[in-house]
């Protein structure tokens, strides 16, 4: 499932360590324009305690920014010059990572993998975060060459879940939206947090409301015009996303 919000994270989880597993960048992703998989509301497989884990991303950057890399529009077109993953917090102990690249850095436009794996004894969530490098060439000064701009971002919303091998110790509900495309109210299940808010591709809220000890709420949209909105829900764990479109 692609992500095409979080566009610099595809690198995602992972810098690069030399004893890392390996990977194959997924022949499917290649045609792609950008993304990762999967998403942060597919997020990624629970893990059980004291048994070896390990699991795959593939990751797409564009080549050039996006507006949904910089909604003010400033440097969209601008050319992105490569990208690294600076480093990854929140894993369980004894996890580690690693880039199909052996340093994790990436051409703008590049195809890869990460892999994530390890064991660790200890249950619980975990919230990843990972801070990501790029570097964008932007044109300052109109007839000289564009300049390296580096911009260091980080993004949340990935968890692993540690259980007990052998027991179901929790079912968690993905957060969803829908319908979506929208054309009015929508209905959003598997709430786990205590704030929800909606927000437009400037990063400005246009709605907040106190969801704690419910796990769906319906919300009327049709008042909003047509484009990308994105939904939020903040809880113990960290921060849960979901893209929206609005007809």
């Amino acid at each position: 499932m692609k992500n095409s919000y979080l566009v610099f994270a595809f690198l995602t989880v992972f810098t690069a360590v030399s004893f890392g597993q390996s990977c194959v960048p997924g022949a499917n992703f290649v045609d792609s324009t950008y993304g990762i998989w999967p998403d942060t509301v597919q997020n990624l497989p629970p893990a059980a305690a004291n048994v070896a884990y390990t699991t795959d991303l593939n990751f797409k950057v564009p080549a050039t920014v996006t507006a949904g890399l910089d909604p003010s529009g400033q440097f969209v077109g601008s050319p992105i010059q490569g990208f690294s993953v600076t480093g990854v917090q929140g894993l369980p102990t004894g996890f580690n990572y690693a880039c199909n690249n052996a340093n994790c850095q990436y051409a703008g436009g590049a195809n890869g993998c990460a892999n994530i794996w390890g064991t660790t004894a200890t249950t619980g969530t975990y919230p990843v975060t990972i801070n990501v490098s790029a570097t964008v060439l932007v044109s300052l000064i109109p007839g000289l060459p564009p300049a390296p701009v580096t911009q260091s971002v980080s993004f949340s919303g990935y968890k692993i879940v540690v259980g007990n091998a052998g027991f179901i110790t929790e079912i968690i509900e993905p957060l969803t939206v829908s319908p979506n495309p929208t054309n009015g109210l929508v209905t959003v299940k598997g709430v786990q947090g205590h704030t929800l808010t909606l927000s437009n591709l400037s990063g400005q809220i246009l709605l907040k409301q106190a969801v704690e000890g419910v796990s769906s709420v319906s919300l009327p949209l049709a008042d909003l015009t047509s484009g990308i909105y994105f939904l939020k829900v903040y809880g113990t764990n960290g921060v849960e996303t979901v893209r929206l479109l609005k007809n």
